[in-house]
């Protein structure tokens, strides 16, 4: 987690199996990677009982790419959950290279919550919403 900002950071490496036609990271790793990073953050921060209780499912990716990604890159998969309505949390990521954190991408994405014993949409409690909700500082996503 990065401390100051409320964001979670997780740490890729740019695998062989990653690269297109092109020689660069295909379009679709980079979906891959925001729902790593998402379901990284959940394991993170969300409690056992929690996690038993509920899923998430993803019901729109938004995702503008910026630069391209090679082969032997590090990568940083920064995110952090931004509007929660009732049953709708939008989660931010940004992907970075992290030798000068330049910005790849930047994913918008919504997650609907489900309960894993009945399989039907589920509202989240207000302690488990509020361990998400800090908006990390000096982020913007319309750049």
């Amino acid at each position: 987690m990065d401390g100051d900002s409320g964001a979670f950071e997780l740490n890729i490496a740019v695998e062989p199996d990653d690269i297109d036609q092109f020689g660069h990271v295909n379009n679709i790793v980079y979906i891959r990677w925001v729902q790593d990073a998402a379901a990284a953050h959940w394991t993170a921060i969300a409690p056992a009982s929690d996690r038993e209780k509920l899923q998430w499912v993803i019901v729109r990716h938004e995702i503008d790419y910026k630069q391209a990604a090679f082969l032997g890159d590090e990568i940083i998969a920064r995110t952090w959950v931004g509007n929660a309505r009732r049953i709708r949390f939008e989660r931010h990521t940004e992907i970075l290279r992290a030798r000068d954190r330049a910005i790849l991408a930047k994913a918008v994405t919504l997650w609907c919550p489900i309960d894993t014993g009945t399989g039907k949409v589920t509202l989240v409690s207000p302690e488990l919403r509020e361990m998400f909700f800090r908006q990390p500082s000096g982020v913007n996503y319309m750049d």
